[in-house]
């Protein structure tokens, strides 16, 4: 993973480009995207290099201080894996931009949105050369903030590494199981718990609890597991132990737990809204997210049928099949052949 190519090297290997990729600086918990890019530079074909930004936040002397770290460094192709999308800054034109999403930035008062717009996606999206986005919803949000950039933008799916999580065994629970991914507002626990009120099933949470959370827990006599800051691989294993995802979000880029709990073989229930049914299609159910009554309602379809949850695993096995690393590896190697070139 730590191997880099010079120019003269490139040529010797036949083509082969030697992305350098760009982390957010190191902090305790919230890596998924560091998560997800390891997984991608696990599985490419072309030798690459991972490099962690020296400094966290978004302070002006945090910004100049990275920006210049990234004038310093060497190499061919460039990818900012998300974030810190103001390192292209340093990075120059043969850089390769991945945005998530834009909902979850634009947040603050306008002098805040401002800057954002201007060092987070204005400014970038004039010095790369391509920027890649991870579904069609995000891409249509990003366009309206760099209308100038479309012929620069490409959606490229986040992929599920499936032989990792088919090492994980279903093991279904004693008592009916669902998996909650996410405490932040976006993710809409608090709705999901109103319409899980009086059911008998258990949740296992993953995120830290609000106090207005835990206060709702409580009344609604739920009984449930949480778990913070654990390791991706307990989070799988999370999966394996559940019944259903339910996965009611407000808002999501992507929506990774879809095809995570796809792969590792569970029903998904998730929402009508941004990216989901795009990533789902009709391998789950979709439901209202403000709508107690049809968040419940899915989660008693799914609960007492059995036959609907095994139609929902099997629809998930195939719809994982778009998402397998291999097939988005292969997207990518071909954008770092183009910038390279200087084809994009």
């Amino acid at each position: 993973m730590d191997v880099f190519l010079g120019s003269e090297e490139y040529i010797e290997m036949g083509g082969l480009v030697s992305p350098v990729f760009l982390f957010r600086a190191k902090r305790a918990g919230g890596n998924s995207i560091e998560e997800l890019f390891s997984t991608i530079v696990g599985g490419l074909n072309n030798p690459a290099k991972v490099v962690n930004i020296p400094h966290v936040g978004a302070s002006f002397k945090a910004l100049f201080k990275n920006i210049i770290f990234g004038k310093r460094l060497k190499g061919q192709v460039f990818h900012i894996t998300g974030d810190v999308q103001y390192m292209a800054l340093g990075t120059g034109r043969n850089t390769v931009l991945t945005v998530h999403d834009v909902g979850s930035a634009l947040q603050g008062n306008v002098l805040k949105w401002f800057l954002i717009k201007l060092l987070w996606f204005w400014l970038p999206s004039l010095i790369v050369r391509k920027i890649t986005v991870i579904s069609e919803f995000s891409k249509g949000e990003l366009l309206e903030i760099i209308p100038w950039a479309r012929h620069k933008v490409q959606v490229i799916p986040n992929p599920v590494d499936y032989e990792r999580c088919m090492i994980y065994t279903r093991q279904e629970p004693t008592k009916f199981t669902l998996l909650l991914v996410g405490t932040k507002p976006n993710k809409n626990l608090e709705k999901t718990i109103e319409a899980l009120k009086g059911l008998d099933v258990h949740l296992n949470i993953i995120g830290s609890l609000t106090e207005v959370q835990q206060s709702l827990l409580t009344a609604t006599h739920l009984t449930f597991d949480n778990y913070v800051n654990i390791s991706y691989d307990e989070v799988l294993g999370l999966y394996a132990r559940s019944s259903l995802l339910c996965f009611a979000s407000t808002y999501e880029g992507f929506g990774m737990p879809i095809i995570e709990a796809q792969a590792i073989g569970i029903p998904v229930i998730t929402s009508n809204v941004a990216s989901m049914p795009e990533v789902a299609g009709d391998s789950a159910i979709l439901v209202d997210p403000l709508n107690v009554g049809e968040i419940r309602e899915a989660v008693l379809l799914v609960k007492n049928n059995p036959s609907k949850a095994q139609e929902l695993v099997a629809k998930g096995r195939v719809n994982v099949e778009r998402f397998k690393l291999a097939n988005i590896v292969a997207q990518y190697e071909a954008v770092y052949e183009e910038v390279y070139n200087g084809k994009a």
